[in-house]
């Protein structure tokens, strides 16, 4: 288990923190759920996600929870899927990518190509997450993230909303301010199911051939595409168009 993953459930001060946060996320989502319908969340199945859908189905949200399945996810991501089953009654919508556009990636570059080069990467991330987010959206006037600022360079002006251009829809952050001590420290005190691979050292789970476990002091999204320099890795699906 990675040290920042063990929050202490008696510090008096964390716990009002996130009882703070826990209720101003509440009313964001049932703010989404009554003026922006119909919204979706996007849930990769990490900790933050389970946070979100735990809101969600607990306050009984009219707001779609879908996933994306690029076909090359980790077993202990397929897993989750079955406990959210069991644990909340929850069956999660999937969308995959379509079949001739990760065909014509490996026909081209390999089933592994996207080691070969960071246009490589993200032409496979385009063909198995980004294409069929596009199409999850389609129809919807709000999508709801995971993302916390303090989890790249990338995202550190994180806004909690924000019109998202590319898709031509309202985008929210609700737990841009949340930092992982308070994702935690709201997963183990509530009992959320969460990814094993958690306690593996994995604070961040994509695809399994692009993600590995981080080493103690490694930034908690060192482990995603880690052949890469560290600044401005994305997958495109939180990349703005202007």
């Amino acid at each position: 288990m990675h040290p920042n993953m063990t929050p202490d459930l008696n510090d008096a001060v964390l716990m009002a923190s996130v009882a703070a946060k826990t209720q101003t996320v509440r009313a964001l989502l049932a703010r989404i759920a009554a003026e922006f319908s119909p919204a979706g969340l996007a849930n990769s199945l990490g900790a933050e996600d389970m946070v979100l859908t735990d809101l969600i189905l607990k306050d009984k949200l009219p707001i779609e929870i879908f996933s994306l399945d690029t076909g090359r996810l980790p077993a202990e991501t397929y897993d989750l899927m079955g406990r959210l089953k069991r644990h909340y009654g929850l069956l999660l919508t999937l969308y995959y990518p379509a079949h001739e556009n990760v065909e014509a990636f490996t026909r081209h570059h390999g089933i592994n190509g996207f080691y070969d080069s960071v246009d490589n990467r993200k032409a496979c991330c385009h063909a198995r997450k980004v294409e069929p987010l596009q199409r999850a959206l389609k129809g919807k006037k709000a999508w709801i993230t995971g993302m916390r600022a303090e989890q790249a360079e990338s995202r550190a002006a994180l806004p909690q909303q924000a019109f998202d251009s590319g898709n031509g829809l309202e985008k929210f952050n609700p737990l841009a301010d949340w930092t992982e001590q308070e994702v935690w420290a709201y997963i183990r005190s509530r009992d959320v199911p969460y990814n094993r691979l958690h306690d593996k050292g994995y604070p961040s789970i994509g695809c399994a051939p692009c993600t590995r476990a981080i080493q103690p002091g490694e930034h908690v999204r060192a482990g995603r595409w880690w052949w890469e320099e560290p600044a401005g890795k994305e997958c495109g699906l939180h990349v703005s168009k202007v």
